[in-house]
């Protein structure tokens, strides 16, 4: 048998694909939903991809209440980075959409800004985790450097000033959650 070349799909996985298989279980509106949150998942990547070249370009966008304008133009006003990764070892680490660290006035200060596209309420816990990677990566006490997070999300801005109170609990169980997880990987090799 001859089986007909498809070397531009090797890699990819369809929607309805075999790998994920659940899809022949779902109601045809079920089908349905699950594919416009696929649509809005891609859509998601490409707002962050135009995003981070945007910044590392210094392009600003027009002044608008759109989380996207905002979240660009923000992140060029405070110098930041697209993209960045935080690392704790092969099992924890992140990727920010936009991060900085630097000294403003009297003290060093850590901003993380994530942009979110989705019509799914944001929680802040995802950019504790990136302020806990941060500090354990570059050995920051939390306790000693002013931490702001932004979730850009649906033309509004959610500013959260956590305390060290609120990383130092993060950072402990990122410890010892990698602790078990890597166990368990040295004990299945």
């Amino acid at each position: 048998m001859n089986f007909a070349k498809h070397s531009n799909l090797e890699g990819q996985h369809a929607f309805l694909g075999a790998s994920n298989y659940h899809w022949l279980n779902y109601s045809d509106d079920k089908i349905s939903e699950a594919y416009y949150k696929y649509l809005a998942k891609e859509k998601g990547t490409k707002f962050h991809a135009l995003a981070a070249e945007l910044i590392t370009l210094g392009v600003k966008l027009p002044d608008k209440p759109k989380a996207l304008n905002q979240y660009v133009n923000d992140a060029i006003g405070f110098k930041m980075k697209p993209e960045v990764v935080l690392y704790y070892s092969p099992i924890c680490f992140g990727t920010t959409d936009a991060i900085c660290f630097r000294k403003e006035k009297d003290k060093e200060m850590l901003r993380i800004h994530d942009l979110k596209t989705g019509g799914i309420p944001a929680h802040m816990e995802q950019l504790r985790i990136y302020a806990a990677l941060f500090c354990l990566e570059y050995d920051y006490n939390p306790f000693d450097i002013g931490i702001e997070l932004r979730i850009y999300q649906g033309g509004s801005i959610n500013i959260e000033n956590p305390e060290g109170d609120d990383i130092i609990p993060i950072m402990e169980k990122i410890k010892s959650a990698d602790k078990i997880l890597s166990k368990i990987i040295q004990e299945e090799m």
